[in-house]
């Protein structure tokens, strides 16, 4: 086993032979770097701080290619740490999300595995059921194909549902349901039939669960036509996003990373609705533009630190929207530091990284002054040791080894 993961740090690294314009002159380092294992039993801030908690569980403009992008007006995200609010785990931050909208729209309801008064598995659900009733949050049996079609059914009546599944590995038992018929019946219909909804649950690599209940299906899923995309990563932006899903008239799937739930986060007190065709600008930079987006974000923002102590300035960009790429924030970024490093947890082949390599070629190649670097888990099940596990996941050490190659 040990020779399957080996060859992982060079597979990703840009030859460091290659010369190119524009590159940044590094300073001084005034830093060391720490690879040491976080504990799994943390609170994970949005400014990228860990703590622990109780355990619970030049360049001439390129037409864009239209049909590739999510055109929006330019705008920008102002930080809510240092306005009034309240402060919530990422969980409760969905759950509040979910509710608002259950609240405002009787036609929101809730299904799937132990949703009802359990909870849900990481409690998305709580309280829910005794609030609004065993009818609008309803338990089903462990049958992911029949609920899924349930969900769609009940969509083309009339009624917004949300369907969650226990773990996103489960949803592959529903993928004929998902492709073709929440993803195509519109269309087949033609649009007779609107699909309102929302299929969303944990997923990602965690800590030791194994090869089953560690999938990243957002490569199995953005190829269905008629289905959007995304990947929640804070509190503000998981409540933002899960009630733009619910009061969008397409169907949508919903990323939630299983290791962000305990991640803490101040949101604001007023109502708030995201686009789920934007991305985020985390941090303003110069040098290279690194696009991530989930629990990646914050190894990259662990990476950026030790780059910046290097002398380096990368830009980070949470794409949050997987289908279809904000391409409008992506490009700027690109035309500006002529370098892009994309950091995924997906796996190396047919990703997301490698369908917004392509889109990235396709629009903005003659801003590129070297080739589009994507630091991706390898093609492997992910392994029950954890030693071997972390070695199937892109580490912050790797992220500053690619911006520095790239960088020469």
């Amino acid at each position: 086993m040990a020779t399957l993961f080996q060859g992982l740090p060079s597979s990703t690294a840009f030859s460091s032979s290659n010369k190119f314009n524009h590159a940044p002159a590094p300073t001084s380092f005034s830093g060391t770097w720490n690879n040491e294992r976080k504990s799994s039993i943390v609170t994970v801030r949005s400014d990228a701080r860990w703590s622990p908690v109780l355990n619970s569980a030049t360049h001439k403009p390129q037409r864009l290619i239209t049909n590739a992008v999510a055109t929006k007006a330019d705008s920008s995200l102002a930080s809510t740490s240092s306005k009034p609010g309240h402060e919530l785990l990422l969980f409760e931050a969905l759950r509040e999300g979910l509710e608002e909208e259950m609240e405002r729209d009787p036609c929101v309801c809730v299904m799937g595995e132990d949703v009802g008064h359990y909870g849900g598995s990481y409690k998305v659900t709580k309280g829910l059921a005794t609030k609004f009733g065993d009818l609008r949050v309803l338990d089903t049996p462990i049958a992911e194909n029949s609920f899924t079609g349930m969900g769609i059914g009940a969509a083309m009546t009339g009624l917004r549902p949300i369907i969650e599944g226990m773990n996103m590995g489960f949803l592959l038992l529903a993928f004929n349901q998902i492709s073709n018929n929440c993803g195509m019946l519109h269309y087949t219909s033609g649009g007779q039939f609107k699909i309102p909804v929302v299929i969303r649950g944990p997923g990602g690599v965690g800590r030791q669960l194994g090869a089953e209940h560690s999938q990243r299906l957002e490569s199995y899923f953005q190829s269905i036509p008629g289905i959007q995309m995304v990947a929640c990563s804070t509190p503000y932006n998981a409540k933002g996003l899960m009630k733009a899903a619910i009061r969008s008239e397409n169907p949508v799937i919903l990323f939630e990373h299983v290791l962000l739930y305990n991640l803490k986060d101040r949101i604001p007190d007023e109502e708030y609705v995201l686009s789920l065709e934007e991305a985020e600008m985390v941090r303003p930079g110069e040098h290279v533009t690194i696009l991530t987006y989930s629990r990646m974000r914050y190894h990259v923002m662990q990476a950026a630190k030790t780059l910046v102590n290097k002398g380096y300035d990368p830009e980070v960009i949470d794409i949050r929207s997987l289908k279809p790429f904000d391409l409008h924030t992506i490009g700027k970024s690109v035309k500006k530091t002529h370098r892009v490093l994309i950091v995924e947890e997906c796996m190396r082949t047919g990703g997301i990284g490698a369908s917004l390599t392509a889109a990235i070629t396709e629009n903005f190649n003659d801003d590129l002054d070297a080739p589009i670097v994507c630091l991706s888990s390898q093609d492997v099940p992910t392994p029950y040791a954890g030693t071997l596990e972390e070695w199937t996941v892109v580490q912050p050490a790797q992220i500053v080894t690619a911006v520095e190659q790239l960088c020469q």
